[in-house]
């Protein structure tokens, strides 16, 4: 029987991870007032399943469950069914995940919630199975005895919704501390970091890895801020094994998910924005500091990627590339010995030795390309030739929604690229991208979540406010328009409104305007992303510097003070809060540049950028821009010498001689 024969209430959403259940024989729902009105007035219980399009167990258990007829007809029968995709949705996935962990102490997806008419969860998993295996119960035993809870054990239900919605609700409530943030914090953290470091193959802990860019930023920094090599040490020989690993795409660029082993090389293959946009970042600020080769071509290899096969044709970027394709995970990315040899005839030889190719293979008897140094590269010909043979194969499905949070970190990592690397096409896909988001992810002065085939959608969240606006900000600093900082000042500002606690301190997760759940909450943990609030408190710091407004830099002080206790009891879960510390704790470089016009300054601009300086502002006008030079304090009074570009380098509220020319601002910027 085939699927087509059902469609349920999924099939005008836009999401692609949803119209991916359309058509199952479960009459699902999206999240919304029809669904739970249904669920109050049939008296039953709400089945809610949150997942995502490049997930490979959600994948599996859609197909042993949601496609299955008899399943699907006690899905029915017991409950109302509301499918979520957590990347449309983070508010739902952040409070029902929390519940889920206090229920069963881990999480992941697919995540099974059951939840009263109220919305208020009593039950939950992850994936479960179709029978009973792996010791688990299968999803129909599950389905049956949650329902019978339901119908004849509502005191037990009541008793355990009310426990989870107080915890819950605690969660979200103040914990700052007394003690100030100050540099033995950042110490501290560094200590803690240096205690899980996998000395041997890089990263931090064991299996399964997962590339700890926020975690390297802050040790790059550390070592800015004290000269440790050892900090440097980490970050280099990480930042090789995940280059060298079969978690980076040898052929076509990019970094998958996680290494499922410690040594980086089997990967889960699904491709993710944000990764690549932290680790693309990452890898540009390793090569400042080193302008190490084979950092550079791994930050290319990624944006390249981004731009060859996760870039809309109007400018924005794409969500997710899956792990499987063909019902295979991984089939797309990994090579048959043969295979290879057909291919290249005579430069197979040279290719597998340096690729690690063998005839046994290291996955399931094909191979995953992973460097040995050791022996000599294949030419670019040789990788060029596999490259597009590998395009005929049936790619991975793309999930093409453009979410205003990952396209945020995507273009601060283009920006900073575009001028550090020298590379005119970066500078220009940051351009388009923050076109794109404004034009078609803002409504009102506010902005939204996403967007998918011309139609935008949801409320945004703190996260999408906080990335966006410190992509916007970096454009203009890596010399883009002043318009960018204009854009960043008004929408910090319905930031602020929208989100702020005033009764406590900290970012809600959801602004005012949103509709009410279960509980507001706040997120403050660095986790695959990084949280809203660590970087909403590097952005206002940002900008307390260049506009002068002290409040921002009092917003700061009270969202680190929020994180400081759980920051030293596990730092490596705050490393952009970590981050936004040391920005804090800093005196940072303040940098004007002023010429004659924009085009003027491009060579002082590229000096500013050469070296790695994580604590600085850059402001930048041509002479007669008064509008640009009455919004940034910085600019102001800053005469041209010599009727040149020049440059002014303050610091601690003292600013140095100007400059008009690359090697005295090098000097200036280089003087502690």
């Amino acid at each position: 029987m085939k699927q087509t024969q059902f469609t349920n209430h999924l099939i005008n959403e836009s999401s692609p991870y949803l119209l991916q259940h359309a058509h199952n024989p479960v009459d699902w729902y999206p999240w919304g007032d029809e669904a739970f009105t249904k669920a109050r007035s049939e008296n039953k219980p709400v089945l809610l399943s949150i997942g995502y399009s490049a997930c490979h167990w959600c994948h599996v258990m859609a197909h042993e469950s949601f496609e299955d007829e008899d399943i699907a007809k006690l899905m029915n029968d017991l409950f109302v069914n509301i499918k979520v995709d957590r990347e449309e949705r983070p508010d739902l996935d952040q409070i029902y995940m929390n519940a889920v962990q206090m229920m069963t102490h881990h999480g992941g997806w697919p995540m099974t919630v059951f939840l009263t008419p109220d919305g208020v969860p009593f039950y939950g998993g992850t994936y479960f199975p179709p029978q009973d295996r792996y010791n688990m119960p299968g999803f129909p035993r599950v389905l049956i005895s949650v329902a019978e809870a339901y119908r004849d054990r509502q005191a037990d239900i009541t008793e355990t919704g009310t426990s989870l919605l107080k915890e819950l609700r605690r969660l979200s409530e103040p914990s700052g501390t007394d003690r100030p943030v100050e540099k033995e914090l950042l110490d501290t953290a560094y200590d803690g970091m240096v205690r899980t470091y996998d000395s041997l193959n890089g990263g931090f802990g064991g299996a399964p890895k997962f590339p700890p860019a926020m975690a390297l930023e802050f040790l790059l920094r550390t070592y800015a801020r004290t000269g440790n090599e050892d900090a440097l040490d980490m970050v280099q020989h990480t930042c090789e094994k995940m280059a060298r690993g079969g978690m980076y795409d040898q052929l076509g660029g990019g970094f998958h998910r996680y290494s499922t082993d410690a040594i980086w090389l089997v990967p889960h293959f699904e491709k993710m924005l944000y990764d690549n946009a932290l680790l693309s970042r990452l890898y540009v600020h390793y090569f400042q500091v080193t302008q190490d080769s084979l950092a550079r071509e791994t930050a290319e290899g990624i944006l390249d990627y981004v731009l060859r096969e996760m870039t809309d044709p109007a400018g924005g970027f794409y969500s997710t590339q899956d792990a499987d394709s063909e019902g295979h995970e991984g089939k797309f990315f990994v090579w048959d010995f043969n295979e290879i040899t057909s291919v290249l005839g005579n430069d197979a030889l040279r290719f597998n030795a340096y690729y690690n190719v063998t005839e046994a293979g290291n996955f399931e008897g094909k191979n995953i390309l992973n460097v040995n140094p050791a022996a000599e590269p294949p030419t670019p010909e040789a990788r060029q030739k596999l490259f597009e043979h590998r395009e005929t194969r049936i790619k991975p499905d793309r999930d093409e929604k453009i979410i205003t949070a990952w396209n945020g970190l995507m273009l601060a990592s283009f920006a900073e690229a575009g001028v550090i690397l020298g590379r005119a096409g970066y500078t220009e896909a940051a351009t388009r991208n923050a076109d794109f988001v404004l034009s078609n992810l803002q409504r009102d002065g506010f902005l939204l979540r996403t967007y998918k085939d011309g139609v935008a959608k949801f409320n945004a969240y703190l996260e999408d406010y906080a990335f966006f606006i410190e992509g916007l900000v970096t454009l203009y600093e890596t010399g883009g328009e002043f318009r960018w900082l204009k854009h960043a000042i008004a929408l910090t500002d319905r930031m602020i409104e929208e989100f702020w606690d005033e009764e406590g301190a900290g970012f809600f997760f959801t602004g005012k305007s949103h509709e009410n759940l279960i509980v507001r909450s706040k997120d403050y943990f660095d986790n695959a992303t990084p949280s809203g609030n660590s970087v909403a408190a590097t952005v206002v710091l940002r900008l307390a510097i260049l506009t002068n407004n002290e409040r921002y830099r009092e917003l700061a002080e009270a969202v680190l003070g929020e994180v400081a206790d759980q920051v030293r009891r596990y730092p490596s879960g705050f490393g952009y809060a970590l981050s936004a510390m040391d920005s804090l704790l800093s005196s940072p470089k303040e940098v004007a540049l002023v010429g004659n016009d924009q085009n003027d300054i491009k060579l002082l601009l590229e000096e500013v950028w050469r070296k790695y300086v994580p604590n600085k502002v850059v402001a930048h006008a041509s002479i007669d821009d008064a509008e640009a030079i009455a919004a940034v304090p910085l600019l102001q009074s800053r005469p041209l010498l010599e009727e040149r570009p020049t440059a002014y380098v303050c610091q601690n509220y003292t600013c140095k001689q100007p400059v008009n020319d690359a090697a005295s601002l090098r000097a200036e910027l280089d003087r502690r």
